[in-house]
């Protein structure tokens, strides 16, 4: 979220900061020494830092350390759970969704709706998602907790660095800005929800987490983001990862993008309630997954059609950028048992071993956007700190 740091006096007592705040929240709670230790720089200096970043309310002192070592016992430090928090947004097809995630990565406040969004103008939903995000500001301030910035994920194309939604097909949408509709007085940021989900993954997801991996979630389309080396791969326009408009079937039907044969044809939610027969009243997954567990032999091999489509998406994508792992998250996640084998087979099929990803399912599911989105908020703040200083 935010700009490179400059080279200079200040630019690098400024990259110090974030040094020290990831320190402490990734290691934490530490004494001032063990801050030290860890990120290279003297006692005297790190104490100065440490001084600024409570002075600043980010972080507090627990009261002396307990570590066992031998010598003075330093105070432990922690990030505090009364500074900053980021405010993560979602814009669902078929439900609004907004929390406000504390510097310790814990939700403090949510508030959700369940709507049908399809063919909605834009401007009643943004207005009801302001009326959320208004109600979790609320309930963060509440509590002594100050918003950092606003993160919106949204299913469909963003112009990089920008807060502009180009093409959301299954809202019908194009061309909308919505910093025009969600003016807050702070920063804000719009992502595609399969990216933040991928982020989410990153951040939060597992221990240890792949650095390099393909994250596929799905709620009425499907959507993907690619993840190289620990970052995510946009693209020259921001486009990357849009699994869900390859093709599969050249000559298939037409799809909501333009094209014919796309994945979401095969395995989008719609797609697959089609083929088993079924017309979700509410959430289509929910259904499915019910049906499937009961046993449902069509809905299971709608589901099994589903994961072969899937994988043969997947095999190019495998084949081109040689992941660790693809992940299952969003809603793909609840239908994992019965998408994995027809899935498997078809990359087992269309890649050479080596190569073979490992394949597995979220612990996030269909929160991943959403707490991706707010955590992102809360990384710019452990990356610059002293811009989010009380």
């Amino acid at each position: 979220m935010n700009a490179p740091l400059p080279n200079t006096q200040q630019g690098m007592r400024r990259r110090n900061l974030s040094l020290v705040m990831h320190a402490v929240a990734g290691h934490g709670p530490l004494s001032r020494a063990g801050v030290a230790g860890r990120i290279g720089l003297t006692r005297a200096a790190v104490s100065s830092l440490v001084d600024e970043l409570i002075r600043g309310g980010l972080l507090v002192e627990l009261g002396r350390e307990q570590s066992g070592a031998v010598g003075r016992p330093g105070s432990a430090l922690s990030l505090s759970c009364r500074g900053p928090v980021g405010i993560g947004a979602e814009i669902g097809v078929d439900h609004l969704a907004v929390c406000a995630v504390d510097l310790h990565g814990k939700v403090r406040a949510r508030a959700s709706a369940q709507a049908d969004h399809r063919g909605r103008p834009a401007e009643p939903v943004l207005k009801e998602l302001a009326e959320l995000i208004r109600q979790v500001t609320e309930a963060a301030r509440a509590e002594g907790l100050r918003p950092a910035g606003i993160a919106v994920a949204v299913p469909g194309l963003v112009a990089r660095d920008t807060q502009t939604v180009v093409r959301a097909p299954n809202l019908g949408w194009e061309d909308i800005d919505l910093g025009d509709s969600l003016p807050y007085g702070v920063q804000l940021s719009v992502d595609n929800e399969a990216n933040l989900g991928a982020l989410a993954e990153l951040w939060i997801g597992g221990d240890p987490a792949p650095q390099d991996f393909v994250h596929v979630s799905a709620e009425i389309g499907i959507g993907a983001a690619v993840v190289v080396e620990g970052r995510l791969l946009r693209g020259t326009h921001g486009y990357a990862g849009e699994l869900g408009h390859v093709p599969v079937r050249p000559e298939g039907p037409a799809c909501a993008c333009g094209g014919r044969g796309c994945l979401e044809q095969y395995a989008g939610e719609e797609a697959v309630l089609r083929a088993a027969g079924l017309t979700a009243t509410g959430r289509g997954v929910d259904l499915l997954a019910a049906r499937a567990a009961d046993g449902d032999r069509t809905v299971r091999r709608a589901l099994s059609t589903a994961g072969a489509a899937l994988g043969i998406a997947l095999a190019g994508t495998v084949n081109l950028l040689d992941p660790q792992a693809v992940i299952l998250g969003g809603a793909l996640s609840r239908l994992a048992p019965w998408l994995l084998p027809s899935l498997e087979r078809e990359l087992t099929r269309r890649t050479a071993e080596p190569a073979r990803p490992t394949l597995t399912v979220s612990r996030l599911g269909s929160e991943g956007p959403l707490l991706g989105a707010a955590h992102s908020v809360v990384r710019a703040v452990l990356d610059d700190p002293s811009s989010y200083a009380a």
